[in-house]
């Protein structure tokens, strides 16, 4: 089954960082945003309460997962993986002059915070960003599960902030991160000899 298509629990979610593109035919898509840059092109994919963030620059590449089933994804060139708890933060530099900043936040509300939270994150998603509303998992009455995936495409670097609501749970997963391509080094080369002639 393709990631995504089925009403995830926050306490099943994980994150995993790659140094390579995954297929998307791995994942259920809601919605996706492909973006081109100079230096770098990027997709970002909603994927039920979950998202993808891509990023790849002249051979190079690094990619952000949300999921809650690691288990059905490629083994090969992951980098790192956790379960979301609490706050934590992630910093990975590359020898290739990529890198890449996470900081993360799992915050548990009381009902009428919640509420407030999830209605000002939908009003303000109504301008910006991408927003998938899930209906058809809502609780009778209950605000609706989304995911709410806002970025920045600057020159050099993608900055992506993510908002995906549990309101069984009353919980919002929070994910900020910072992909910076770089200047990809250059192969050192032995200086020419002037000469003398």
């Amino acid at each position: 089954m393709e990631l995504g298509q089925t009403l995830q629990r926050v306490t099943d979610l994980k994150f995993v960082l790659y140094r390579r593109p995954l297929h998307p035919e791995l994942f259920h898509i809601h919605q996706s945003r492909h973006l081109e840059r100079f230096a770098y092109h990027a997709d970002i994919w909603i994927m039920g309460l979950s998202h993808v963030v891509s990023v790849q620059s002249a051979g190079r590449c690094v990619t952000e997962v949300t999921a809650d089933d690691i288990e059905v994804l490629p083994q090969n060139g992951m980098v790192t993986s956790f379960q979301f708890r609490g706050e934590r933060d992630h910093l990975e530099t590359f020898d290739d002059g990529m890198r890449y900043i996470l900081s993360t936040q799992v915050e548990r509300m009381s009902q009428n915070l919640f509420h407030a939270s999830h209605r000002d994150l939908i009003n303000y998603a109504s301008t910006r960003g991408m927003l998938v509303r899930f209906d058809d998992w809502a609780d009778n009455g209950a605000p609706v599960p989304f995911s709410f995936v806002d970025f920045e495409a600057r020159d050099k670097e993608l900055h992506v902030q993510a908002f995906h609501a549990f309101p069984a749970d009353y919980t919002i997963l929070k994910t900020q991160s910072i992909i910076e391509v770089g200047t990809k080094p250059l192969p050192r080369t032995r200086p020419h000899k002037r000469s003398t002639l």
